[in-house]
C-alpha cells in the first residue's frame, strides 16, 4: 500500500507540475495539498492547488490553507515578475474551478492525516517552512508518524532572491531555521544549487505538451516561465526546482545526499535567509548534492505523461 504524502505548496509554476507529479507517483497517496504564502499571496496559492487538482480529475484530495505570512517579519518579495500575477504564467483562468477548500486550516489538516496514518507519512513542503514549523511546534506527538520531510529550498553557493538566499527559505527564514536546524525529524533538503542543474530542456517540455490535454495544459503553464528563463540565462530550458523534490518524496534515493548541519541567517540584514552550513552537534540535514540528471528528466516526464492515461 502507498505511503501517505502531504505536499505542501505555493502554487507556482514549478509547483504546478510537483503537485500533478506528486499525484502520477504510485509510491504514494497524496493524502492532502496544503497551501502557503510565498510565489503569489495565500489566497491566490490555494485557488491555484484546487485549480490543478480539478484538472487532474482529483478533487478528491483536500485543499487547506496555511499561513498567510511568515512567522515574525513581514514578506520581503513575492515572484509574480518569475511566475505571472496568477502563479501560473497567465493561464490560472483556463483552468477548472477550485473545489470548496477544506473547513480546517492547514496545520489541522496536516495533524490529522499524521494521526490518522498507519504508515509513515512524508511531507514535501516545496513553499516557505511556515506550515512545517506551525505543525512541529503545536503537534510535537505526533512527530514520530513523520516518516521524513523532503524540503526544496535553500543554497549552499548563491540565491536567486538576494546573492546568498533562496526565495522559500528568505520568505520565512525562522521558520526555515527551525525546521531544518532544531527539529530531530529526518529531513532531506534539496537545494537551489541541485534544482538549478536539473532544468528541463525545452525540447522535453515540448515531449510533455504532445502528451495529452492535461499535459499540454500543464506544459502551457510552464511557456511563461521558458521564456523567461530563456531570456535572462540564454538557455532554452525550465528549472522545475520543486519537481526534483517531489520525485525523491516519492522515491528515496533519486538524488545523492550528504549529511550537513546548517542553519539560517535570520537576522534583519543583507544576509537574511542565507543557508550556512555549520559545524554544530545535532541532527545533520541530508542535503541533495548530485543526480543522474538525464535518468530524472526521464523519469519525471514518464510519470507525468500517464495524467492523461
Amino acid at each position: 500500500m502507498p505511503n501517505p504524502l502531504v505536499i505542501d505548496t505555493d502554487p507556482g509554476i514549478d509547483d504546478a507540475v510537483a503537485l500533478l507529479l506528486g499525484l502520477a507517483c504510485p509510491e504514494v497517496r497524496v493524502a492532502a495539498a496544503t497551501t502557503v504564502f510565498g510565489n503569489v499571496g495565500l489566497a491566490t496559492t490555494t485557488a491555484n492547488a484546487g485549480r490543478l487538482l480539478a484538472m487532474a480529475g482529483r478533487t478528491d484530495v483536500p485543499v487547506a490553507a496555511g499561513a498567510a505570512r511568515p512567522l515574525v517579519f513581514p514578506q520581503a518579495q513575492r515572484a509574480g515578475e518569475v511566475h505571472h500575477e496568477d502563479g501560473l504564467g497567465g493561464r490560472a483562468d483556463t483552468l477548472p474551478t477550485p473545489p470548496p477548500v477544506h473547513p480546517d486550516g492547514a496545520v489541522e489538516v496536516l495533524a490529522g492525516v499524521l494521526r490518522a496514518a498507519d504508515r509513515p507519512v512524508t511531507l514535501a513542503p516545496i513553499g516557505p517552512l511556515t506550515n512545517i514549523a506551525l505543525l512541529l511546534a503545536s503537534h510535537p506527538e505526533l512527530t514520530p508518524k513523520i516518516g521524513r520531510i523532503v524540503a526544496m529550498g535553500g543554497a549552499i553557493s548563491g540565491g536567486n532572491t538576494t546573492p546568498t538566499a533562496e526565495f522559500n527559505v528568505h520568505c520565512d527564514p525562522e521558520a526555515a531555521h527551525r525546521v531544518l536546524a532544531e527539529e530531530s525529524v529526518p529531513i532531506t533538503l534539496v537545494p537551489l544549487d541541485l534544482t538549478l542543474r536539473c532544468a528541463m530542456p525545452g525540447e522535453w517540455v515540448d515531449r510533455l505538451a504532445a502528451g495529452g490535454p492535461r499535459c499540454a495544459t500543464l506544459a502551457a503553464i510552464t511557456e511563461y516561465y521558458r521564456a523567461r528563463f530563456r531570456a535572462r540565462r540564454g538557455v532554452d530550458a525550465v528549472p522545475l526546482h520543486d519537481a526534483v523534490a517531489v520525485l525523491e518524496a516519492a522515491c528515496p534515493g533519486t538524488l545523492r545526499t550528504e549529511p550537513m548541519h546548517l542553519a539560517v541567517d535570520c537576522a534583519p540584514a543583507a544576509d537574511r535567509g542565507t543557508l550556512r552550513v555549520t559545524n554544530a552537534g545535532g541532527r545533520p540535514v541530508e542535503v541533495a548534492v548530485d543526480a543522474d540528471i538525464s535518468a530524472l528528466h526521464a523519469e519525471i516526464l514518464r510519470r507525468l505523461l500517464t495524467i492523461d492515461t
